[in-house]
């Protein structure tokens, strides 16, 4: 058997250099000996640090994990762990799938190839598939259900007007009115299940002006108790958007924020506006080479638990007096720019992030309704 050349070692280093996949090479000792750019970019590091120093500690943390590698290096038994979790850093956090197997090689100390797989990307594309899917489908019920409500409240509003009229005495017609102003109460809640009447008008717009606005608008409303910061990438192009909707989702959003945030009391109630770029993200099933990305953040308690899941389901709310309707149309106004709008939420920090593409919006998924 031909023993490897020096151009074989180059034409096999340039293969792990073009993997996707994170390649790690550690020594008996659990030391690093070779990273491929992909493991650099993953672990946020280069080779020429990370050479020398033992395997990150987040690997160690579940005992079993520990053992395995113990055991891979002592005895040869390869192993595979699923998704699982690590913490590289306070907020770095990554969901890896990873495979361990000991490489032997005569007249040498074993050594251990460890592949690593993230699964961040592909994880967070399969929950918002599932939440876009979930939110059109419970779109198309509430619609069906607004439209069947509007039919028949129609008609009650009508007799009411005529059993008014043919009223023999005129204090009666206290009872008809109350009649009336119910159904038209109704009639407006069906308009708002039935979300936006009208498509974007997509014009060239700076994002910035918007969130200016709005920041003005929540400056005016309260003017102490709540602080509303900027941090804005002023970098950021004009996007396509209608600039109506636009501040129609992020007013909502922050009145939101606020709500929360003097219903709690908080001594320090701020509230963050900012923006930035991304690249290369994947929206649904749509990469996108460019995305705007518009964080609206507070310091609030934070979302219960039990309402993160369907948060953005129509009449869902985490109010008393809440009609659940405001994140669901801000979500199919977002919809309508082939975009979409993300919450995190812990205790101290709530984070609404509408992203938007920046490139040419060819088409939209959302359509008009007739008044």
């Amino acid at each position: 058997m031909a023993k490897p050349t020096p151009l074989d070692h180059q034409l096999h280093k340039r293969l792990l250099d073009h993997l996707s996949t994170a390649v790690l090479l550690l020594d008996q000792d659990l030391r690093l000996r070779y990273l491929n750019p992909a493991a650099e970019m993953l672990l946020s590091t280069s080779a020429q640090r990370a050479v020398g120093q033992p395997l990150p500690e987040c690997f160690f943390d579940d005992p079993d994990a520990q053992a395995a590698l113990i055991r891979c290096i002592e005895e040869g038994h390869p192993f595979t762990r699923r998704e699982a979790r690590l913490q590289f850093a306070p907020g770095q956090e990554l969901t890896v799938d990873y495979s361990v197997a000991q490489l032997a090689e005569p007249g040498r100390s074993p050594s251990l190839l460890m592949e690593l797989q993230p699964l961040d990307r592909l994880l967070r594309i399969a929950r918002e598939e599932a939440l876009v899917h979930a939110h059109q489908a419970t779109r198309a019920l509430v619609r069906g259900v607004a439209h069947e409500i509007k039919n028949p409240l129609g008609g009650i509003r009508g007799a009411a007007q005529l059993l008014e009229r043919a009223l023999p005495a005129p204090d009666l017609a206290e009872y008809t009115r109350v009649i009336i102003d119910e159904a038209d109460r109704l009639r407006a809640l069906a308009d708002r299940m039935l979300g936006p009447r009208r498509l974007p008008n997509f014009r060239s717009l700076n994002i910035h002006e918007c969130l200016e606005h709005v920041r003005q608008l929540i400056l005016a409303e309260h003017p102490e108790g709540v602080r509303v910061q900027r941090d804005y990438d002023i970098s950021l192009p004009e996007i396509p958007a209608d600039r109506d909707q636009l501040i129609q989702v992020i007013l909502n959003l922050a009145r939101n924020a606020v709500q929360a945030l003097t219903e709690a009391n908080m001594p320090d109630a701020t509230v963050i506006f900012r923006t930035r770029v991304q690249r290369q993200f994947t929206i649904g099933a749509q990469r996108h080479r460019l995305i705007a990305r518009i964080d609206i953040q507070d310091n609030g308690p934070g979302i219960p638990e039990e309402l993160r899941e369907t948060l953005f389901y129509p009449m869902v709310s985490g109010r008393a007096n809440g009609s659940g309707l405001g994140l669901s149309i801000a979500q199919s106004i977002i919809s309508q720019h082939q975009g979409m709008i993300e919450c995190e939420s812990t205790a101290g920090r709530t984070v609404f992030s509408l992203l938007l593409p920046m490139e040419h919006i060819t088409g939209t998924e959302g359509e008009s309704e007739s008044p």
